[in-house]
This record gives C-alpha cells, structure tokens and sequence, in this order.
C-alpha cells in the first residue's frame, strides 16, 4: 500500500526545489509564473487533504489580479509612448527657430559687430570675469567687466582677441565668472542663444542641437525667441 503523501513534507519539497525550475530561472514573476506555482502547488497537494476551496479561490483571485495588473501597465505603456510621440513631434517644430537655452556656447559670425554673452548671478558680485574659449581650447580673450548686481545679465565680446585681432567665425565657449565681498564665490548660470538645426533622440532624451555648436536637452529650453 502507497503511504499517502504528507502535506508538509509535499510543502517542503516545493519550497527546497528551486524556483527557477518552475519560472524558467527568471527572479521576477509574472504571470505565466504565478500559474505554474499554482499548477505544481496542485500536484503535490495531498489527496486526503485536498487544497482548502477557500485558499484556492483567494488565489486564483490573486491569479486574476495580476493579470489585470499586467493589462494595465501595457495600456499604459502605450499611452506614455503615444504621448511621447506628440512631444517629439512638438518639439520638431523648432528646428529652424531662435531659442535661448541654458549653456555656455556663444556663436561669433566674424562680421565685427560682436556677439551678446548673456549669464544669470545669484547674488551681487564687486567683480566679473569672462573668459572666451575657442574650438582648440585656447583662450583667446578674457574681458574684467567690473560689478554685477544679482539677476540676468548681458556683456557684449567685440570679437577680438586679447591683442585687438578679430576673431574667424564659429562656436566659442564662455566661462564666467563671478566674485563677491571678501572674493567670496557667486553662483552663475549661462544661457546660450542660437537657432535650432537639429533635434536627436538617440540618447533616450529629447537633445537641441543649435547652430552655434551648443547642445542642450530639451528640459534646457528657457524661451523661444522673436
């Protein structure tokens, strides 16, 4: 006579065996898992003591909820990728208008009239310092524009360098800097002004790229220009 199998034991041999065997070795379950858990909960259940009617009804109503839950965050994902879709095509839109971003580029286009480098200050500063960087690294001019109150600001590079020499055109980079009472640190951030080229959404995010060598994501946008 076959000795009945004992619950515990039938309990503990489930929860010794490894998971994977059952989940298809993933740690994450889904669905499709929970249901062959409960198929192989049902295989070694005991025979004189079948599984509780109420245990399993409260389980295939877990079994039901998860599906639901799984159902929805397909629908969602779908309406968040349709949204995203719409935001790209808005901000296509761009591509050939004038925007002022957060940056530190600067496009000179070598006529003499100069180019406007455009900073924000935190607090007041007794002086400021702006240094203009080209495509090689070097820097080229540095221009002591004296002190600064607190809020957006606008200093004008002629286009020359250090020795009075005017400058080839194309993307330069600004470093600001700006120093309080007793040389104490204030905090600048730049802005950069340009016309939009392009748009990239290779990196997973939306990227501006504009004609004066800068790139920003699009979260960098501050205004759209006249």
């Amino acid at each position: 006579m076959v000795a009945p199998v004992n619950s515990n034991n039938a309990a503990t041999a489930a929860a010794s065996s490894p998971l994977s065997d059952l989940t298809g070795g993933s740690k994450a379950l889904g669905k499709d898992d929970f249901l062959k858990l409960l198929i192989a909960q049902m295989k070694h259940q005991d025979p004189l003591k079948p599984m509780d009617d109420t245990a399993f009804v409260a389980q295939l109503a877990q079994f039901s909820s998860l599906e639901a839950q799984a159902d929805t965050n397909k629908l969602l994902q779908l309406v968040a990728t349709q949204q995203q879709g719409l935001a790209n095509n808005t901000i296509v839109d761009l591509v050939g208008k004038g925007v002022t971003v957060r940056g530190d580029k600067v496009s000179y286009d070598g006529t003499g009239l100069g180019a406007q480098v455009r900073y924000t200050l935190a607090g007041s500063a007794d002086k400021v310092t702006i240094s203009i960087v080209n495509s090689t690294g070097e820097t080229v001019r540095t221009m002591d524009v004296g002190a600064k109150p607190a809020g957006p600001l606008s200093s004008l590079w002629d286009g020359k360098n250090n020795l009075g020499v005017q400058q080839p055109a194309g993307a330069y980079t600004v470093q600001v800097l700006a120093k309080g009472a007793g040389g104490s640190s204030v905090d600048v951030s730049q802005e950069a002004s340009g016309t939009v080229t392009s748009v990239s959404f290779d990196q997973g995010f939306t990227n501006l790229i504009l004609d004066n060598g800068a790139t920003a994501p699009a979260s960098d946008l501050i205004r759209v220009n006249k």
